[in-house]
């Protein structure tokens, strides 16, 4: 290889890396798997590397739009062996939790591309619709492409993106309000849940819980504490919170920080993840409206221990 080849090498590994983060984010939103995301970033660097090794960076006029369209693109296709897969999961499945830690050294670039993620309960939405509309509801309304852009990124004519846009856009204002309560009420009604779950503090329940309120646990069947069918109602609900309480262990520790932009409890046992717990509230931030318990060890393993708790932020997530 020549000096100049070599020289074309490294600065389209530098392109890649710095767009890292902006791909990671995009294709995370798309698939709500983080091995699925890292795998088709794996994908997006082969190909990318593929066409650079070739002809380094000649005829890319712009190298973030080119990334962008090969990485939604292998997320678009991976789509079919993620709902394969999803045919044989055991109990229910929820997106896998991202917990907001950027590393010390993160550039503020990096640490807002991390955080562009919606929150656990709107990937949740997101799995109802098409692949395709999932693709521009993330490019379009998280990451502000316009629609122009979109139709070259998933070669389609503008027309039919803004179609597809529309159909996401109202699936998804129909099942999330689009009030959210302000993230220090979050933080307080989620402290006061954990504290009456843990507890089995059944008074407590039956105040927060709210009375259409239905609880997901995803344990992918290597959890034993994990139903196989989510759980409607006030009543229920607290009597499963209640009955967790009597059969817990003592040594559980449990820390609140952020998960996909929300205030929420992470549970160790020992310096192990054992649960994630993130809860939606009402409009008015009053009750507990969804809980998501996310308990299956593989999508724990990205969970590290942190003795300092992430403040919380005044900013929100869709």
């Amino acid at each position: 290889m020549s000096e100049s080849s070599g020289a074309g090498t490294d600065g389209a590994t530098r392109v890649f890396v710095d767009h890292r983060e902006l791909l990671f984010a995009i294709v995370y939103n798309m698939l709500g798997s983080v091995a699925d995301t890292e795998d088709v970033l794996q994908e997006t660097w082969l190909s990318w590397s593929r066409r650079t090794h070739r002809s380094p960076l000649d005829g890319i006029d712009n190298p973030r739009a080119y990334l962008v369209r090969i990485a939604v693109n292998h997320a678009l296709a991976r789509r079919a062996a993620i709902t394969r897969r999803r045919e044989t999961y055991v109990g229910p499945w929820l997106p896998d939790p991202v917990l907001d830690e950027p590393a010390a050294d993160d550039s503020a670039d990096e640490r807002t591309l991390r955080a562009e993620s919606v929150s656990l309960a709107m990937l949740v939405v997101l799995e109802s619709l098409t692949p395709l509309e999932r693709a521009v509801f993330v490019l379009n309304e998280v990451f502000g492409y316009p629609h122009t852009e979109i139709a070259k990124v998933i070669d389609r004519s503008p027309a039919a993106v803004r179609q597809l846009a529309h159909r996401a856009r109202e699936h998804v204002h129909a099942r999330r309000p689009l009030y959210r309560a302000h993230p220090r009420v979050r933080r307080q009604a989620t402290e006061r849940f954990v504290a009456a779950a843990l507890g089995g503090d059944i008074a407590a329940l039956m105040e927060i819980l709210a009375p259409d309120v239905t609880v997901w646990t995803d344990g992918g069947g290597k959890a034993r504490s994990a139903g196989l069918r989510p759980v409607h109602g006030r009543d229920k609900a607290a009597r499963l919170f209640a009955g967790y309480a009597r059969r817990r262990g003592t040594d559980l520790d449990i820390s609140y920080r952020r998960v996909n932009g929300d205030d929420s409890a992470v549970i160790f046992m020992g310096e192990s993840p054992y649960a994630v717990m993130v809860m939606d509230l009402t409009p008015d931030g009053e009750q507990v409206s969804d809980v998501y318990i996310v308990t299956n060890p593989e999508k724990l393993t990205h969970v590290r221990r942190n003795n300092e708790e992430t403040p919380a932020e005044e900013g929100e997530r869709a």
